[in-house]
C-alpha cells in the first residue's frame, strides 16, 4: 500500500516553468509504474529521470498516493477533451456506456498503470489529497455531457455515482482477470440501461 508521507497537499505550480516541471514529473512516474508497478516505483528514481530534486517532487507529490492520484485526475481530463459527441441516433445510456467501454480500453492498454492509480486513488483521503476532488468531478462531468444532461438534479448525480462505482468494481475484475472482456461489457451496458434509463421517477 503506498505510504501517505504528509499529511498535507501538494503545491501548485505557478508559472510554465513549473508546470513543465510538474508534468515531466507525471510522464516519468507513469513509464515507471507502466513496466513496474507501483510498489517498485521509486520516488528517487522518479525525481532523478525526470531532472528534478527529490525536494522538489516532495514539494509537488507528498507522496506516491499523491503522485498516481494526479496522474490519474489528468489522465481523466485529458479522456475527456477526446471524447467525441454522441453519435445520432444512440441513446443516452449507450453513449455513457461507450464512454465507459472507451475508458476501460484506455485504462487496460497499460495495466500496471492503471492499477497503481486506482489503488492510490482508493487509499487517498480527500483532506489531504485534492485530485481525489477533480477525478470526481472530471469524471462526473464527462458522463454527463454524454448522457446529455445539461441541468442536472441531485438524483442524476446519485444514478451516475452509483454507475461509476460499479465501473470501478468491474475494471478491478477486468484487472485481475477475473471477468473476461465480453462478460464486463456486457455488465456495464446492462449496468447503464438499469441506472439510466429513463422512467417514471427519473430526473
Amino acid at each position: 500500500m503506498p505510504r501517505i508521507a504528509e499529511a498535507r497537499p501538494g503545491a501548485e505550480p505557478s508559472s510554465p516553468r513549473q508546470r513543465a516541471r510538474r508534468q515531466s514529473i507525471l510522464k516519468v512516474a507513469a513509464d515507471a509504474a507502466a513496466v513496474a508497478g507501483l510498489e517498485r516505483v521509486q520516488m528517487q528514481e522518479v525525481a532523478k529521470s525526470a531532472g528534478v530534486a527529490l525536494g522538489t517532487l516532495y514539494r509537488y507529490f507528498p507522496s506516491k498516493t499523491h503522485l498516481f492520484t494526479a496522474l490519474m485526475a489528468d489522465q481523466i481530463e485529458e479522456f475527456a477533451a477526446r471524447v467525441p459527441e454522441r453519435a445520432a441516433g444512440t441513446s443516452p445510456e449507450d453513449a455513457v456506456f461507450e464512454t465507459l467501454r472507451s475508458a476501460t480500453r484506455n485504462l487496460l492498454r497499460r495495466p500496471a498503470l492503471a492499477t497503481a492509480m486506482i489503488h492510490s486513488a482508493n487509499t487517498a483521503r480527500a483532506s489531504t489529497v485534492p485530485d481525489l476532488a477533480r477525478i470526481d468531478s472530471g469524471f462526473l462531468d464527462l458522463l454527463l455531457r454524454a448522457w446529455e444532461v445539461e441541468q442536472p438534479t441531485e438524483h442524476h448525480i446519485a444514478r451516475l455515482r452509483l454507475l461509476i462505482l460499479l465501473w470501478y468494481g468491474v475494471l478491478q475484475s477486468r484487472l485481475n482477470e477475473r471477468l473476461s472482456p465480453q462478460k464486463a461489457e456486457g455488465d456495464l451496458h446492462t449496468a447503464c440501461h438499469l441506472l439510466l434509463a429513463p422512467g417514471p421517477d427519473a430526473g
